[in-house]
């Protein structure tokens, strides 16, 4: 949702699931990580950083821990009270800068997150999405952060007291989010009841608004025939 297919004929495959249209939908997908490894590692966020993308077959930095060998993942390593609020607390920071560059991961968990000596690497993101083209844009990202809150809260309970995804979103909607924003993990939820009358007044006067302009463009029609 919210990625575009200029060529109508890639498009009508892709959607038909054709033969052509599903390698045209595993390019699209390719495409979009190699896109978005490029975009959050000019932002900064810790992404492997991308060399070359040539006929189909997509070139990075390797991963590796101290002694050179593949950084283990997030999942299987075994963390103190402390790395886990420190690692969680650059995790954020990663996932406030790949939203001020546009970018929601959608898929983030302690499976798609390396740790090498300096700690996590982002991975994964051939489902990156939009941050404003996506309907579904805050939902994927209170979901990326309720993982990492999990997933670290098991380590530092208190983590699990947070709510940095309503923060972040709450912040990014007004326009106040930066790379160097600074989180409180605190967000005050509104639970003041809808005026229901005013938002039928509101729906109403919505569709009289739409009517008026149909019955406009019908008289203008009307009048060039």
């Amino acid at each position: 949702e919210g990625r575009k297919v200029r060529n109508s004929r890639r498009a009508r495959a892709m959607s038909k699931k054709t033969r052509y249209g599903q390698k045209e939908q595993e390019d699209a997908w390719l495409n979009a990580e190699v896109d978005a490894l490029y975009r959050l590692a000019q932002a900064g966020v810790r992404v492997p950083e991308p060399f070359g993308f040539v006929d189909g077959v997509l070139l990075m930095e390797m991963i590796s821990d101290e002694d050179g060998k593949a950084a283990p993942r997030l999942d299987d390593v075994i963390l103190t009270p402390e790395q886990a609020k420190v690692y969680h607390s650059q995790v954020l920071s990663d996932v406030v800068r790949m939203l001020c560059a546009g970018l929601i991961h959608g898929d983030l968990s302690e499976f798609n997150v390396l740790v090498d000596p300096k700690g996590p690497v982002i991975i994964d993101l051939p489902q990156a999405v939009n941050a404003s083209g996506n309907n579904n844009a805050e939902r994927m990202l209170e979901r990326d952060i309720d993982n990492m809150r999990r997933y670290f809260g098991h380590f530092a309970p208190e983590l699990l007291n947070t709510d940095y995804g309503k923060e972040i979103w709450a912040l990014y909607e007004a326009g106040d989010l930066y790379p160097d924003t600074k989180l409180t993990g605190c967000f005050e939820h509104n639970i003041k009841s809808a005026d229901v009358d005013e938002l039928i007044e509101i729906i109403e006067s919505a569709k009289e608004e739409e009517r008026d302009r149909q019955e406009r463009l019908q008289a203008a029609e009307a009048g060039n025939d």
